[in-house]
């Protein structure tokens, strides 16, 4: 951590810090940092980073160090930035001088990122206290950052600009709800004292929060896995059964007409009702879809006559198997053996890619891919407009943004996923250009997206 995110260098300064009494102080805040998830966990520090992987030791280390500039609590009133540039401020630069000064002073927060333009600056809005947000240049961070990240670091201005330190921590969902929560705890508990005050003092939450949510990922999660109402994970299947030589149209549409199952919308459209049943509740990490009826009855499936085809769509792989063999029983030999065309990004992804084994769907071009799966995207978030939500405390998202209380619920849910489709850009992913201003005006809640 020689080096800021902003190009200031700290080298001195750690230098110094390795001498008495600050390397046994700064031995001291490491363990602050890290004991209590010793303690909680039974792992010591470096089986904790072989779980979350040594790369992190630079990182955490550096919110230990940053966290011994800010600290003069000693018993000798010191602090560390006040006595290195007291005793070799000279033989530093003004910017660098400048910097430490900065950093002496601010206290680590956790920030919203919003208006990310890569390699050159970001929007930061503090989550723990209240103020206005600022606009950090930075070229590093907002290569991998996008809208609606949660990070942990500490902003300073230097000479008029706004930037931020070398420690930075990216905190997902969970872990920053958790953090929240902490710290509010923390500031009941103290009968609301000063923010910054007491943020300055709690730079080990960060870290422990942090590092409890990371030893208890199992993976790195974007979106959340999205599974349909019987809590299947969510495959788009499209199957085709061509109408055998010598099937009369008009008997294959008498014969769908008759089944109790299907529910006719058109001459050649029908709905494949399934059972009232409780809906099942998504796990943890997982948004569920659902189609119904007006009387809430579930859609399992849509089955369309074109031309000489049967077409059955479905959203899963259990229903497809289903839907084949219902259909095969029901019509016979008036059709032929089907096609499925696979329509789940991950496949979409594998094929592109060369890796993805047997060819279950068409080759397509990638902007073509890309049409596909923005078209299926808006299909389902339109759905899921009007359809319970866990992550809402099973309310619908169009619901809940009629009323005051519940519209920042809502704005937190779909930055949600907007965060989660932007943060597969790095793997060619066609959700990650998925636009989602559309969901945020049909809900009347442009005004929040910020």
């Amino acid at each position: 951590m020689s080096k800021s995110n902003a190009g200031h260098d700290l080298g001195g300064l750690i230098r110094f810090a390795e001498r008495a009494p600050w390397d046994e102080r700064l031995d001291a805040i490491l363990a602050l940092h890290l004991d209590p998830v010793c303690a909680a966990t039974g792992l010591e520090p470096e089986a904790i980073f072989d779980a979350v992987g040594h790369h992190w030791e630079g990182p955490l280390w550096g919110c230990a160090f940053e966290d011994l500039m800010g600290r003069d609590d000693w018993e000798d009133g010191c602090n560390l930035v006040d006595t290195y540039l007291k005793r070799r401020g000279w033989s530093e630069k003004a910017p660098d001088k400048a910097y430490m000064r900065a950093l002496r002073g601010a206290a680590m927060s956790l920030y919203e990122v919003s208006e990310v333009v890569p390699g050159q600056s970001m929007r930061l809005t503090d989550l723990l206290r209240e103020g206005e947000p600022v606009t950090v240049i930075e070229r590093s961070a907002t290569r991998t950052l996008v809208n609606w990240d949660r990070i942990a670091t500490r902003v300073v201005q230097v000479n008029g600009r706004w930037g931020i330190s070398g420690a930075l921590l990216p905190f997902g969902p969970d872990a920053s709800t958790e953090l929240i929560a902490s710290f509010a705890r923390l500031e009941a508990e103290a009968g609301a004292p000063d923010q910054g005050a007491l943020l300055g003092s709690s730079a080990p939450l960060f870290t422990g929060v942090w590092l409890l949510d990371a030893l208890g990922m199992q993976a790195a999660t974007g979106l959340p896995e999205l599974v349909n109402a019987d809590g299947e994970d969510v495959v788009f299947h499209r199957i085709v059964f061509p109408l055998a030589k010598g099937a009369n149209r008009q008997t294959v549409t008498r014969m769908l007409d008759a089944a109790a199952w299907l529910e006719p919308a058109s001459d050649s459209f029908w709905n494949w009702l399934a059972p009232k049943a409780a809906a099942r509740k998504p796990g943890r990490g997982k948004q569920a879809i659902a189609t119904t009826m007006d009387d809430g009855t579930p859609v399992f499936a849509n089955v369309e006559l074109k031309g000489r085809q049967l077409v059955v769509e479905v959203n899963s792989a259990e229903r497809a198997e289903v839907a084949r063999a219902t259909m095969a029983e029901w019509l016979g030999e008036r059709i032929g053996p089907p096609l499925t065309e696979i329509r789940t990004l991950a496949q979409m992804l594998a094929d592109d890619a060369g890796n993805g084994g047997r060819d279950e769907g068409p080759d397509l071009p990638p902007e073509e891919i890309e049409r596909v799966v923005h078209e299926m995207l808006a299909r389902e978030y339109a759905k899921a407009l009007d359809h319970p939500v866990p992550m809402l405390r099973d309310r619908t998202p169009r619901a809940l943004a009629r009323t005051k209380a519940g519209r920042s619920k809502v704005a937190e849910w779909l930055k949600y996923l907007e965060n989660g489709s932007a943060k597969s850009r790095e793997t060619g992913d066609p959700m990650a250009t998925f636009d989602f201003t559309w969901m945020w005006q049909e809900l009347g809640m442009a005004d929040l997206r910020k």
